[in-house]
């Protein structure tokens, strides 16, 4: 995994190793990264985003204590093989949240469903980069 993989934003409500977890938890779960594939020292990410590498070590070892991730002496942090991909509705449980928001954002900007989902699946098809 390429550390710019993660967008992190500092001046986001959500704590920084909170918007790492998240993201690497969906990484792992759309199968974007799998069992045995290697995440970016903590000094790597810290330098690319310019955050404190204690901020990306707290990240990584509250995903190493979930079971997402594992320690590899040599090797660094890995993803766990996990016993089963991660099915339809624990997919969903990761997304959940963010929907919620977005509605609730939706409604108090007094912003029509239809306009909302048309701009939501222009993001869905766009290229990220």
């Amino acid at each position: 995994m390429d550390a710019s993989l993660l967008s992190i934003q500092p001046s986001a409500a959500e704590p920084l190793y909170r918007q790492i977890t998240g993201q690497i938890r969906r990484l792992v779960a759309g199968g974007v990264l799998r069992p045995g594939d290697t995440l970016p020292s903590v000094r790597d990410v810290a330098g690319l985003h310019a955050i404190n590498p204690m901020t990306v070590s707290k990240a990584y070892s509250q995903l190493e204590a979930e079971g997402v991730l594992l320690r590899l002496r040599g090797k660094g942090m890995v993803v766990a093989d996990l016993a089963a991909p991660p099915d339809l509705a624990a997919r969903w449980t990761l997304i959940d949240p963010a929907l919620d928001a977005l509605a609730r954002q939706a409604r108090e900007l007094e912003l029509p469903a239809d306009a909302l989902l048309a701009r939501l699946k222009t993001r869905l098809t766009e290229d990220p980069q």
